[in-house]
């Protein structure tokens, strides 16, 4: 069993990083005899040369060329691991994982986090994104600290602040279907329908705007069915921040019509009211009380 010490990793990583013994221990506060005994020490325990110090400057071996990656790999997680120690000491969170909601534009949300991230930078940031029920789903489960998605805001467990409001349109390629103010469900069925596929496994697959009875596609993000109704491949329905830019061209058109509608979802930051939430995430909770007035970019 080796008995070799971090101080041990620590001599050898500097004694490399400042180019020999003497500049290593100054860099670590030691005297270059303790560093040179720390050294001998690790190479007698590894029973390996470490460093040829035949040359005027000592360099590293073939065996310490290689160690060497996996020592400052270790020495990396320990200065992490006293970081979080120090960070979870003052009741700090090191980590918090956040989910952005498939009807989220991106832009305004990635400007908000990167900023309050910069300022907080001890704290790592977990992204990840989900479809549906997908939000709701591991609010509940507590796998994620905090959501932006529409909510239900008739569950209890759930608390919420309102952040902004997103149109959905029905929109499809002119060349798929030629527009009529009186288009209805039997005329669509003739057209395969895209939907967004829920995230969730276990939801009870709730199917928005879904004409019943139509041909249809499911895909597993606004991204990719964007693409396809551009394409002609189907319609569906896209949050309009989404498609200004293909229906300012012509390259999509909007079927509202007489049947067809546009509705209105509520995006809000969610978190669950009875979770203990740390200074961090509760500085994150209070820093979405202005977000409907920031500038968009």
């Amino acid at each position: 069993m080796f008995d070799f010490t971090l101080h041990e990793l620590a001599c050898l990583e500097a004694v490399v990083r400042e180019g020999g013994f003497q500049r290593a221990g100054r860099a670590l506060g030691r005297s270059h005899p303790s560093v040179h005994s720390a050294v001998g020490n690790l190479e007698t325990q590894l029973d390996l040369p470490l460093l040829d110090r035949s040359g005027y400057r000592v360099v590293l071996t073939q065996e310490g060329d290689h160690l060497l990656r996996r020592i400052r790999h270790i020495l990396d997680e320990v200065t992490q691991l006293q970081d979080d120690a120090k960070r979870l000491s003052q009741g700090e969170e090191t980590d918090l994982r956040l989910l952005i909601g498939d009807l989220c534009p991106l832009p305004p949300f990635l400007d908000h986090l990167g900023d309050f991230f910069t300022a907080h930078a001890a704290t790592r940031l977990h992204l990840y994104t989900a479809a549906i029920t997908g939000p709701w789903q591991h609010l509940i489960d507590e796998t994620v600290d905090l959501i932006f998605h529409h909510i239900d805001h008739q569950d209890p467990r759930i608390e919420s602040i309102e952040l902004m409001e997103v149109e959905l349109l029905p929109v499809a390629a002119p060349t798929m279907i030629t527009f009529q103010p009186s288009l209805d469900a039997a005329t669509l069925r003739q057209y395969r329908q895209c939907i967004l596929r829920d995230s969730n496994p276990e939801s009870a697959r709730r199917s928005y705007h879904l004409i019943p009875g139509s041909k249809r596609c499911t895909v597993p993000d606004q991204a990719t069915k964007k693409g396809l109704i551009c394409r002609g491949f189907a319609w569906g329905h896209l949050p309009r921040f989404l498609i200004e830019k293909e229906l300012a061209s012509g390259a999509l058109i909007s079927l509202v019509g007489e049947h067809l509608k546009p509705s209105t979802l509520r995006i809000c930051a969610a978190r669950l009211r009875e979770r203990l939430h740390g200074p961090i995430a509760r500085a994150l909770w209070g820093s979405f009380t202005g977000f409907a007035d920031r500038p968009s970019t």
